[in-house]
């Protein structure tokens, strides 16, 4: 009974990784997605936190 078991899970696992594999070449790679920048990580921010800025009139 265990053997059993052993090899569905097995198989269950195969059957995963290729649905996975699939899915991602249906996705176009998934690793063309944009990385998410914080503003603490983003160069231009942070040259702009060293500029004065313009008094504005209200």
């Amino acid at each position: 009974m265990l053997k059993v078991v052993l090899v569905v899970a097995a198989i269950a696992l195969l059957v995963w990784v290729l649905v996975k594999l699939m899915l991602r070449r249906l996705d176009g790679g998934g690793a063309s997605r944009p990385r998410t920048m914080g503003p603490d990580d983003d160069p231009d921010f942070l040259r702009g936190l060293d500029r004065p800025r313009k008094p504005e009139d209200d």
